[in-house]
């Protein structure tokens, strides 16, 4: 089957798509909309731990550790886009806002997960540059013959990555927990106190009043089911993004726009698609223009689709199920 051949956009032609996206207002902040998106999410979280001290000890609280869950990932959509200064103009309105909501109510470190996440979206899909790949587990596929392929369990498991991808998803949360405390304990800088800080009285806070109010048994069932739940929404949130599209290779030469939508996949639906991925189904906008605030993104992709047609790029957009049939295809391939 032939292809289009991709041509390289001129810069002054992604200039005049920005340009045309600034004079619409697009990039105009959208304080309104995170007020109340804000607030209903903070008040879901109160509700559901208000919940449970009402349900006390009873196997019941493991209903709210489902909803927790969700709102536990609801409220990291919202980290993201403070950690893509989406919400304020000002760098430090966000970066608060980020630590508040990161390091305070979910327990992940905010100053770990901003600088790797910001390194994704300079070199998406490219080996060795792009931290969200390579040729571990649950990774995409690595060109690089210098990398020597993982032997014995670890290979095994490469090797399966497609069929162990969401029983493996259940743990997402603990690796970012993991990699979080571990980027603290390296750095040295003024703000590994304060985000260290935040973390404990996280943790602290957290597992005192499960076990003040649960039976040990089923104080452990309530933790497992609510990182479990955690980390499967988060998860499968991030992985129809990017996975099974195409990979670059180290030194590939080319231009930003280029490099941002042929990477990307944006997963089709209305409303509702746009609540459950928290407008990370706009993937393609967004890598576009990172610091849009996510209400706006729905409104530039008629501009984003006209771009692409202009200068022969491809613009992948599938519905949820068939995002992840093409990922998990993707997996299979390594």
């Amino acid at each position: 089957m032939q292809t289009t051949p991709l041509r390289r956009a001129a810069p002054h032609e992604y200039r005049s798509l920005s340009t045309d996206v600034r004079n619409a207002g697009l990039l105009d902040r959208r304080l309104g909309y995170y007020s109340i998106r804000a607030l209903i999410t903070v008040t879901a979280l109160g509700a559901g731990w208000a919940c449970f001290f009402f349900l006390g000890d009873s196997w019941l609280t493991l209903c709210v550790a489902v909803f927790l869950g969700l709102t536990a990932t609801q409220l990291g959509f919202l980290a993201h886009d403070a950690g893509h200064r989406q919400i304020f103009r000002s760098k430090w309105a966000n970066r608060l806002t980020g630590l508040a909501i990161g390091n305070g109510l979910i327990g992940l470190s905010f100053g770990w997960w901003v600088p790797k996440h910001n390194a994704h979206h300079a070199y998406p899909n490219q080996i060795g540059r792009d931290p969200d790949i390579g040729a571990g587990l649950l990774g995409s596929p690595n060109a690089d013959d210098s990398v020597t392929a993982p032997q014995g369990v670890a290979g095994w498991m490469a090797r399966r990555q497609a069929e162990l991808f969401f029983p493996l998803m259940l743990l997402r949360s603990t690796g970012l927990y993991y990699s979080g405390v571990q980027d603290l304990l390296r750095r040295r800088n003024r703000s590994v106190a304060t985000e260290g800080a935040l973390l404990l009285a996280h943790a602290a806070l957290y597992v005192t009043a499960v076990l003040w109010v649960l039976s040990p048994l089923k104080a452990l069932a309530f933790i497992v089911v609510h990182q479990a739940v955690f980390s499967m929404y988060l998860g499968c949130s991030f992985a129809p993004n990017h996975k099974g599209m195409p990979l670059l290779d180290h030194g590939a030469d080319m231009g930003f726009a280029e490099r941002q939508v042929i990477t990307a996949r944006n997963v089709k639906g209305g409303w509702w698609t746009g609540f459950v991925f928290g407008g990370l189904n706009y993937q393609i906008e967004h890598h576009l223009f990172p610091t849009m605030p996510r209400p706006n993104l729905a409104r530039v992709q008629t501009l984003v689709r006209a771009f692409c047609v202009e200068n022969h790029l491809p613009y992948c957009e599938e519905g949820p199920i068939e995002s992840y049939r093409t990922s998990m295809r993707g997996l299979r391939l390594t």
